[in-house]
C-alpha cells in the first residue's frame, strides 16, 4: 500500500458519501493510527477486533492494524452480543476499534475499547511504520460458520491477500478501477474489494452503512462509475433481473458464493457485451477466490456455469476417498493448496489437522491441501464444474453455513428434543433453511404458533440473520433410514399455507390486492392473508429488497426497506402508502431510503 502511495499520492482511495481521501491522506490518517496502537503493545500478528460499519474510519482501522504489525478481527455490528461475546473471549482481544454508537452493542470485555469518531485518536507521528512483517505472517482472522455450535476462526496470511489482488490471471486490476465497497468486512468478499482496489491505486466507493435496497446500489454504481463489482448469487440475479441499466459502467462483474442462474448469466452477456462476468468460487480457508471461469458468448453452458480453473498461485486437486485422483468427468472431493491457504483454525488444532492435510503430492511433505467438502469433476475442456457438498454445510445468499450450528444452537432450548436443518429451494428457485423439530412433549397447551414464535426469537438473540431458518416444521419424530440414521430425503417439505401464523384474511382494497400479488410472486406461495408477517412467510432481507423495488415500480417512491421491516404485513404496508398519499409530495414527508441506518445484513 505504502508503494502505492508513493506512486498516486494524489489520487482518490476512498469515497464515502460527501469524504473523499487521497492515497496521501488516508495514509496519513492509518499511520497515525498505527502508532497508537504500537504505543498500546499491537506487535507482529497481534489480534485486534474492528467493529465497525462500513465508513471511512472501518478502512482506516484496517490499514493501522497491519500498518502496526498486528492482523484485524472483523466483528459485524450487527451480529447478537452473545455470539460477538464469544468471538471476543475466543481470539483473546485485548483492544477492539469502534464507532461510539456501538460501543454498548460490545460484551462487557477486558479488552480495551477504541472510538474512532467523531475523531481519530491524535499521535504525534503520521510518518510511516517500521515493522518486520513478512508475507508469512498473519494478515487477518475471519470466523465462519462451525459444525460443533461454534464459530471457528480462519487465519489468513498477508500472501494470500497479495496473491489474491496482485499479478493474477483471472481479473485486470489498475489504477482507473472503481469498486464498489459493499460486502460487511466479516464476509471476504470484502478482502476483494478492499484491497484489490486499494493495492493497485484504484478507487474505493464505499456503501452507506444501512442495508442498501437494489435501487441504491443500481445508483451507487451510475453515479461512481463503479468499473469492478463482487456481488453474492441471490444479489447478483436481483440485480440482474431489476438494475441492469445501471450496470453499464461495469467493466468486470465477480458473482459467485452460490450456484449461477445459466438464464442470467446468459442475460448479461447478450445485454452488457463491455463487462467480463467471472464466475469465482473459493472457500474463506483459501482467501476469498480459489477458481475462476470468465464466461464468454461462446462459452457452453447447458446445465450450469463451471467454477473454471485455478487462479495464479493456486493448486486444485480432485480426489477421492483414498486421496487418488480422479478421471475426467467422475466426481471428487476439491483439494486446494498453495499461496493463499490458510494457516489453520484459530485454537483448534484438532480441526486443523482434520482439514489441513499434508500435500500427498509434495515429496517434502513441507506444504498442506485444504480438504473443502465441495464436490466437483473435470469437464473435458479442463474446467472445473461444482457439483454439491459432500457434507452439510450450506451456501445462504452467499454465506457458508454449517447446519449442525444451527442444530447445535435450537437442541441448547429446554422445548426441543431432536432437530434437523435443512436447506431447501422452493417451486421459484428460492434456498432457505428449514428446521425440522421434535419438541419436549409436556408443552401441548401452548399452540404450535406460539411455540415456533418463542423458538425465533431465542435463535434471534444467539445467531445473525441469515442463519435463522425461515420456515419451522414439528414432527412428532424423525424419520430414520434403516440403520437408524435421520432420513433427510424423506423429510416432508414445509407446507407454506401453515407458514402464516395467523388467520387468513383476503386483500379487500385495490392497494392491498397489488401488493399480495407483490408478494406471492416474491416469496413464491399461492396466496397471502393481509395480516401475514412477511417474515413468517419466509421473506428475508434479500427477498425484502425486491418487494421494496417492485412496490415502487407499481406505486411510486413510497416504501423503504425500513418502513418493510417495521411493519411487514400488507395492512399496515397499504395502510402507510394511504397516509403517504394524502400528503405534500415534498422532501419533507418522504424519508429517504439513504437516511436509513438502520443496517439489515444482506
Amino acid at each position: 500500500f505504502e508503494e502505492q502511495v508513493e506512486k498516486t499520492p494524489d489520487a482518490i482511495a476512498v469515497v464515502f458519501e460527501e469524504q473523499r481521501l487521497t492515497y496521501s491522506e488516508l495514509n496519513r490518517k492509518a499511520n497515525q493510527l498505527a502508532h497508537y496502537l504500537q504505543k498500546l503493545g499491537v506487535v507482529a500478528e497481534t489480534l485486534v477486533g474492528i467493529c465497525l460499519e462500513r465508513s471511512v474510519e472501518m478502512i482506516v482501522g484496517l490499514l493501522a492494524i497491519l500498518k502496526a504489525g498486528g492482523a484485524y478481527v472483523p466483528l459485524d455490528p450487527n451480529y447478537p452480543t452473545s455470539r460477538l461475546n464469544y468471538m471476543v473471549e475466543d481470539a483473546q482481544l485485548s483492544i477492539i476499534l469502534t464507532q461510539e454508537k456501538w460501543q454498548h452493542h460490545l460484551p462487557s470485555t477486558a479488552a480495551q475499547v477504541i472510538c474512532l469518531d467523531p475523531e481519530l485518536p491524535n499521535t504525534a507521528s503520521s510518518e510511516n511504520l517500521t515493522v518486520s512483517i513478512t508475507s508469512e505472517h498473519q494478515a487477518y482472522m475471519m470466523y465462519t460458520s462451525g459444525s460443533t455450535g461454534l464459530p471457528k476462526g480462519v487465519n489468513i496470511r498477508h500472501q494470500g491477500v497479495v496473491r489474491l489482488v496482485k499479478n493474477t490471471n483471472y481479473i485486470k486490476l489498475t489504477e482507473e478501477d472503481i469498486f464498489l465497497q459493499l460486502a460487511p468486512i466479516s464476509f471476504d468478499a470484502a478482502t476483494l474489494e478492499i484491497w484489490g482496489s486499494l493495492l493497485n491505486g484504484g478507487t474505493l466507493a464505499v456503501m452507506p452503512p444501512h442495508q442498501p435496497s437494489l435501487g441504491e446500489i443500481g445508483a451507487a454504481i451510475r453515479e461512481n462509475q463503479v468499473t469492478t463489482l463482487w456481488l453474492t448469487a441471490g444479489l447478483f440475479q436481483l440485480m440482474v433481473e431489476e438494475q441492469l441499466e445501471n450496470l453499464k459502467s461495469l467493466k468486470q462483474l465477480l458473482a459467485g458464493g452460490d450456484v449461477l442462474s445459466v438464464t442470467h448469466v446468459q442475460k448479461v452477456v447478450e445485454k452488457l457485451p463491455g463487462c467480463q462476468l467471472i464466475n469465482g468460487y473459493g472457500p474463506t480457508e483459501n482467501t476469498t477466490f480459489t477458481c475462476c471461469f470468465p464466461v464468454k458468448a461462446d462459452s457452453n453452458l447447458e446445465k450450469s456455469v463451471p467454477i473454471g480453473k485455478p487462479i495464479s498461485n493456486t493448486q486444485v486437486y480432485i480426489l477421492d476417498s483414498q486421496l487418488q485422483p480422479v478421471p475426467i468427468g467422475v466426481p471428487g472431493e476439491l483439494h486446494i493448496g498453495g499461496d493463499g491457504l490458510a494457516t489453520g483454525y484459530h485454537n483448534r488444532p484438532e480441526l486443523t489437522s482434520d482439514k489441513f492435510i499434508v500435500n500427498p503430492f509434495d515429496k517434502s511433505q513441507a506444504t498442506r491441501l485444504y480438504k473443502t467438502g465441495d464436490l466437483g469433476r473435470y469437464l473435458p475442456d479442463g474446467n472445473i464444474e461444482f457439483i454439491g457438498r459432500i457434507d452439510h454445510q450450506v451456501k445462504i445468499r452467499g454465506y457458508r453455513i454449517e447446519t449442525g450450528e444451527i442444530e447445535a444452537t435450537l437442541t441448547q432450548h429446554p422445548t426441543v428434543k431432536e432437530t434437523v436443518v435443512l436447506a431447501r429451494e422452493d417451486n421459484y428457485g428460492n434456498k432457505g433453511l428449514v428446521a425440522y423439530l421434535v419438541l419436549e412433549s409436556e408443552i401441548i397447551e401452548v399452540s404450535e404458533t406460539e411455540q415456533i414464535d418463542k423458538l425465533k426469537h431465542y435463535l434471534k438473540q444467539q445467531l445473525p440473520e441469515y442463519m435463522i431458518p425461515s420456515r419451522f416444521v414439528l414432527l412428532s419424530q424423525l424419520p430414520l433410514t434403516p440403520n437408524g440414521k435421520v432420513d433427510r430425503k424423506a423429510l416432508p417439505a414445509p407446507d407454506l399455507a401453515i407458514s402464516a401464523s395467523t388467520e387468513y384474511m383476503a386483500p379487500e382494497t385495490e392497494t392491498q390486492k397489488v401488493l399480495a400479488e407483490i408478494w406471492a410472486e416474491v416469496l413464491g406461495i399461492e396466496q397471502v392473508g393481509i395480516h401475514d408477517n412477511f417474515f413468517d412467510l419466509g421473506g428475508h432481507s434479500l427477498m425484502a429488497t425486491q418487494v421494496v423495488s417492485r412496490v415502487r415500480q407499481a406505486f411510486g417512491n413510497e416504501l423503504t426497506l425500513q418502513g418493510l421491516f417495521e411493519s411487514p404485513t400488507i395492512a399496515g404496508i397499504a395502510k402507510n402508502l394511504e397516509v403517504l398519499r394524502q400528503l405534500p409530495q415534498d422532501k419533507t414527508t418522504l424519508i429517504s431510503e439513504t437516511e436509513e441506518y438502520e443496517r439489515f445484513v444482506l
